[in-house]
């Protein structure tokens, strides 16, 4: 797993995390979604090490590389893997994951999502 964070590095920005989750969030689905936010968020604090910032740029960046190279007609394939990967991210930095980072993520997940069962994210939020 660290080889393959490693090597996606480089395809993370901000900008493209927006962008990618923004056109998919719904066929990504809630659970991957959930996960790459809570990813973000924990990023974002200033009190998340350097090292953990490197493990979810290179998840990020995992994620986002097949929307690289696969049309938009067929967003899916491939993304089957995610879900291990984002869970591996998760699971690593889950003490940085606070009770403000998932209310941030939450928020967005509404966006996207509108209402949806908050039921579906215990077994995301029972890893932290």
């Amino acid at each position: 797993m660290k080889e393959i964070i490693k090597k996606y590095q480089d395809k993370f920005s901000e900008l493209r995390f927006w962008s990618v989750l923004s056109k998919f969030a719904k066929k990504i689905g809630l659970k991957s979604v959930y996960s790459a936010l809570l990813l973000f968020y924990a990023y974002r604090r200033s009190e998340t090490p350097a090292w953990a910032k490197r493990v979810v740029i290179g998840t990020l960046g995992y994620l986002l590389a097949p929307f690289d190279m696969i049309p938009d007609l067929s967003p899916l394939i491939g993304l089957t893997d995610d879900v291990g990967i984002l869970s591996f991210g998760v699971v690593t930095i889950a003490s940085f994951i606070n009770d403000e980072v998932k209310q941030n993520a939450r928020q967005h997940l509404s966006k996207w999502f509108g209402e949806y069962d908050e039921n579906e994210l215990e077994d995301i939020d029972a890893k932290l």
